[in-house]
């Protein structure tokens, strides 16, 4: 597994023109990966997850993937430094049962709505509506944590040791149908209480909309308490 660290030009016309629709975004991150098989979608040929973080001097682009990428086909501009493409293996390696982990995740935290007079339970899984409540998104979270084999350790003040944010809106379009996400970045620490079943999170994503900058998470030694 590969993990790309990419440095923007917010300048760039290219880079404006992919923020403004994720959909275009995701092609670029895909125009990486050329030796696509047809047979299979694009994304799960390559496991392409990404995230654009918020950096001091504008955006850093991450790309988590199964395939070395090739970042020269890029559009000219569209970087401000070479990409910096590591093995994801020493992440991979800090997931121990009962270890303390510090993660970021961002996320798109959903509920199902199901239509009037319907039975709960029955046939069908519901409209996705976002889950807007920091409680619900923690909640959200900890659902998946359950079934990612992970739990989020209790802070000082008893609570949950993850702080969850609102990051803007992701719009774009797709084949004429109209794509909105409402994000949420996950900042904290996690236990794991299966290696194999958070490893396979990590490689796969955590919830909906892994092609649209959601479902990376990002692993790191647990940091001092302030």
């Amino acid at each position: 597994m590969f993990l790309s660290r990419l440095t923007v030009d917010v300048t760039s016309r290219n880079f404006r023109l992919d923020y403004a629709d994720v959909h275009q975004m995701h092609r670029t991150v895909m125009s990486a990966f050329p030796d696509l098989d047809a047979k299979r979608t694009a994304r799960a040929h390559c496991g392409a997850l990404w995230r654009l973080d918020e950096h001091e001097r504008g955006f850093v682009l991450l790309v988590q993937s199964r395939l070395e990428p090739k970042w020269a086909a890029l559009p000219a501009g569209y970087l401000t430094a070479p990409p910096d493409v590591r093995s994801l293996d020493p992440f991979l390696r800090l997931i121990a049962p009962g270890r303390k982990i510090s993660f970021r995740l961002v996320a798109n935290p959903t509920r199902a709505i199901h239509p009037p007079g319907s039975v709960p339970g029955t046939r069908g899984r519901g409209r996705p509506v976002p889950q807007r409540l920091p409680a619900k998104q923690v909640e959200w979270l900890a659902r998946k944590g359950e079934q990612h084999g992970f739990v989020l350790p209790v802070g000082r003040d008893g609570q949950a040791d993850v702080a969850p944010a609102p990051r803007p809106g992701l719009r774009g379009r797709s084949d004429g149908n109209t794509i909105t996400i409402e994000p949420v970045r996950f900042d904290g620490h996690l236990v794991p209480t299966d290696v194999e079943a958070l490893r396979a999170a990590v490689l796969a994503g955590i919830g909906r909309a892994k092609a649209y900058g959601c479902g990376l998470i990002s692993l790191g030694p647990a940091r001092e308490a302030g």
